[in-house]
């Protein structure tokens, strides 16, 4: 008999039913970051994330330097999503035998280049080989502001839905070169009372999701202010013209609109506000980057797309899942 089939996110919500969380750990699993209170007065931020060889990148098309800026890159995105300040890192690498110490060198070059650029020091780590492919885990420790963690859980009926910069195509190169955005998450905590706020990196409507279940609420986007990106375009037109003359017998070339919507490792911030502060981000956004007003949060739990003709159909849960199983 075949393996059941569960998708990351079951197997989170299986762990997460049988840990019981202490009381020093402020959030727990189900969030970018665990929030921990050290002591008795200091409270800090912990996330790791490991990348894979032919799964997160592939050696042939991206170069050492790039991939380990990434492995450092989506751990500084986690802190961001708590609106947080990243401090320290430690970083274990699986290498491949046949790898030779340049490989190391470079990897290292990558992630200490965008760890310096955040204040961020690798204070340690571990290295190890094996006859397989690359494996990267990066562990990050922070802390919040004195406002405290944003975390996913605190999303209320009425909110506006905002998001940062432009969405899809990051596999046409963003995945590797994009800037966390942990500066704009520190003005944006400045500047407004965040509800909820994460980063998207499995696809909008999939992170999306995250945060309507985590604060048991619903939500309505709208097509036509969702930011797609000029890749997301780019991407479109090449499935397009791949699919050439055999269209009929292709699957349904994916549009703008839908790499938008669901491809992952865009790494910008997705936020709720209140409706007042909502209306000041757009009248006076701190920050330099687009900023976009792109839905509503809901009572009822479901999430909707709206277009430009007012209707709405449900928007399923779509962007990027490890599965485990067959």
């Amino acid at each position: 008999m075949l393996p059941e089939k569960k998708s990351e996110f079951q197997l989170i919500d299986r762990f997460r039913s049988h840990v019981t969380t202490p009381t020093n750990v402020l959030t727990g699993i189900g969030d970018d970051c665990a929030v921990v209170r050290w002591g008795t007065t200091n409270t800090g931020l912990i996330t790791t994330d490991m990348l894979l060889e032919g799964v997160h990148f592939d050696l042939a098309t991206a170069t050492p330097r790039q991939v380990g800026r990434k492995a450092m890159g989506v751990n500084l995105s986690d802190i961001a999503a708590m609106a947080g300040r990243p401090q320290y890192a430690v970083v274990s690498l699986g290498l491949n035998r046949a790898a030779g110490p340049s490989l190391a060198e470079e990897l290292f070059a990558g992630m200490q280049e965008i760890a310096a650029e955040f204040d961020t020091a690798i204070i340690g780590g571990d290295t190890n080989s094996w006859n397989g492919p690359l494996v990267i885990n990066v562990a990050l420790m922070g802390e919040p502001t004195s406002r405290g963690a944003v975390t996913r859980s605190g999303a209320k009926p009425g909110d506006w839905i905002f998001v940062t910069g432009e969405l899809g195509g990051s596999i046409l190169g963003r995945q590797f070169s994009f800037t966390p955005r942990v500066r704009e998450a520190l003005q944006l905590h400045e500047h407004s009372a965040l509800h909820s706020m994460m980063d998207v990196s499995d696809g909008l409507v999939a992170d999306l999701y995250h945060i309507l279940e985590e604060s048991g609420v619903g939500a309505v986007l709208f097509a036509d202010a969702i930011p797609i990106s000029a890749a997301a375009r780019e991407a479109t037109a090449i499935a397009a013209n791949s699919a050439g003359s055999f269209k009929a017998q292709q699957p349904r070339v994916l549009t703008p609109l839908d790499h938008a919507l669901s491809d992952g490792e865009d790494f910008e911030l997705l936020f709720t506000v209140s409706p007042d502060d909502g209306a000041r981000l757009l009248q006076s956004s701190p920050l330099s980057c687009r900023l976009s007003y792109i839905g509503q949060i809901i009572n009822e739990p479901t999430c909707r797309l709206r277009v430009a003709s007012g209707e709405e159909a449900p928007l399923p849960r779509m962007g990027w899942d490890h599965s485990v199983g067959q």
